[in-house]
């Protein structure tokens, strides 16, 4: 396991050092799709900006300039193509992987703390002044935090315009505006339309949502995309009453779940891939079922980072793919993501109580908490039932719900108790390293849940869990080393994508059976009780 900070020299950099001018030109003038949300391109002569795979007429490329975000795009005076829908790319791999300020910064306003907490509220989460972020967030990606919150809501309000019938005024509330004249010029400004104009033009022949109906809306991804791989992992460690995973349209399976937000709960409803799909379709179909609008941004963001959308499969498994070790597997599935969290706190809860058990028996222990101390929704949905309990609650939970060995019964209470009182923070602001300093610092916090957290609540890359028996078990399978300090030396050759080349240990037919006895989640764990 390492910093991604760390790994940066081995096979992966950031993209400023790659790619030049005349190389997104060349992305530009052959629509390379991979490219889109990597960068923006405007257009001078008809003051819009695009994504790289815009099918209109190629620019000049003395008419080009190129923007990392669309914030920097729209602050230069351009607006969203009206064809490619600039807004509505992939976001950069580079967000969900990057371990620096930056990073972690664009994660957090994903999530749609600027709104919440204002910019103090990003500085203080990020240790640092809001003068400060406002300073590298404008030296790297030519907007702050503001101009990039801006962006969101602007696309956020477009999704509501265009799929529900909801109020102009509602909208921007909705879209986290603070006012109605801000919200018009925001819209006039990034679509040269008005509100009801966008409105007009979005849902020509499309059936609206009604306020109390499911927003529909597509979740973009980049590549190709192992769907049958996300809700396999997905179905195995489903909560009953938590998630669940049902038959879906077009021969393909929906995973469902219930969703703690800011402002209130939701329902979460994301179809895999069907039979006929290609794997670079570009989207997955979501339904989002919202008590408060205002959640609308953080819902989706903590979906996209769930499913890995964001990822950029190709550099992946490029690397994975020249490894010996893995290059048959790369073949046979291509776009295999490594799935994160909706929440960290409900990860964290569940990683501890797999420890020294099977997943099912995990998942059981996971329903049982759920009946007794879940929030009921106020109406159920299919078999969705409950919220998963909040870590202030389960640190408190009787001796008897708690049906586990005690030193695993304090663990479980430590770790509660410091993820409620703030002691501990898994968001995506957090420094890696600081939070799994703190971490071990708990009782009964080994190595093993620590990694498994940072690769899932942490969005790490480049995590190898050298004592999981899975693990183990599938290098054998392959004819390499089964044993940690083997496995670490194997390993090294997939930085700094460790944390998929686990999951396609993981997804391999040679991964052990998860009803005989070995525990996906912990499997190696029994050192860790102290």
């Amino acid at each position: 396991m390492s910093d991604f900070r760390q790994s940066l020299g081995a096979g992966w950099r950031r993209l400023e050092g790659v790619i030049d001018d005349e190389t997104r030109y060349r992305a530009v003038d052959s629509r390379d799709a991979r490219f889109d949300g990597v960068f923006f391109t405007g257009v001078r002569t008809t003051g819009i900006y695009c994504r790289p795979s815009c099918p209109a007429v190629t620019p000049k490329r003395v008419n080009c300039t190129f923007y990392p975000t669309a914030a920097a795009a729209q602050g230069a005076g351009f607006r969203a193509c009206r064809r490619c829908r600039p807004d509505a790319v992939p976001g950069s791999p580079e967000w969900n992987h990057r371990a620096d300020l930056v990073g972690r910064a664009m994660r957090l306003i994903g999530d749609g703390v600027v709104d919440r907490e204002g910019v103090g509220g990003l500085a203080g989460r990020l240790g640092y002044s809001a003068r400060q972020v406002q300073r590298q967030l404008t030296a790297e990606l030519g907007a702050g935090p503001i101009a990039l919150a801006r962006a969101q809501r602007a696309q956020t309000a477009r999704l509501l315009l265009q799929t529900t019938d909801l109020p102009v005024t509602e909208v921007a509330f909705a879209a986290g505006f603070a006012s109605v004249r801000q919200f018009n010029e925001t819209v006039r400004e990034v679509y040269d339309r008005t509100p009801s104009g966008l409105r007009a033009e979005g849902a020509a022949g499309r059936r609206l949502a009604t306020p109390a109906g499911p927003l529909s809306l597509r979740l973009a991804y980049r590549g190709a995309l192992d769907s049958d791989h996300l809700i396999d992992f997905l179905a195995l460690r489903a909560v009953p009453g938590v998630e669940e995973v049902v038959p879906g349209p077009r021969g393909a399976r929906t995973y469902r779940r219930t969703l703690a937000l800011p402002y209130g709960h939701g329902i979460a409803e994301v179809d895999g891939l069907g039979p006929r799909d290609r794997a670079d379709r570009g989207w997955l179909d979501c339904r989002l079922h919202l008590a408060d609008l205002r959640d609308l941004t953080t819902a989706v963001h903590r979906l996209r980072a769930l499913f890995d959308l964001d990822a950029d499969p190709a550099a992946v498994d490029s690397v994975l793919g020249a490894s010996p070790v893995l290059a048959a597997a790369v073949r046979a599935r291509p776009g295999l993501r490594s799935p994160g969290h909706v929440d960290p706190h409900e990860l964290a809860v569940r990683a501890v109580l797999g420890q020294q058990i099977t997943v099912v028996a995990a998942r059981t222990l996971a329903a049982r908490l759920t009946e007794r101390y879940g929030v009921p929704l106020a109406e159920t949905s299919g078999g969705l039932t409950r919220l998963f309990p909040t870590t202030a609650v389960l640190a408190e939970a009787a001796d008897e719900d708690l049906a586990m060995p005690e030193a695993r019964r304090r663990a479980l209470r430590g770790l509660c108790a410091a993820l409620a009182e703030g002691t501990v923070r898994l968001d995506g602001g957090v420094d890696r390293e600081e939070a799994s300093a703190e971490l071990l610092a708990l009782p009964g916090i080994g190595p093993w849940t620590v990694g498994y957290l940072r690769m899932r609540a942490l969005a790490d890359p480049d995590v190898f869990l050298p004592g999981d028996v899975a693990v183990r078990h599938g290098l054998r399978a392959l004819g390499r080393p089964g044993d940690p300090k083997g496995a670490t030396a194997e390993a090294a050759a997939w930085a700094p994508w460790r944390s998929y080349a686990v999951h396609r240990l993981w997804a391999g037919p040679v991964a052990a059976d998860p009803g005989s006895g070995t525990d996906f989640e912990n499997s190696a764990e029994s050192g860790e009780q102290r």
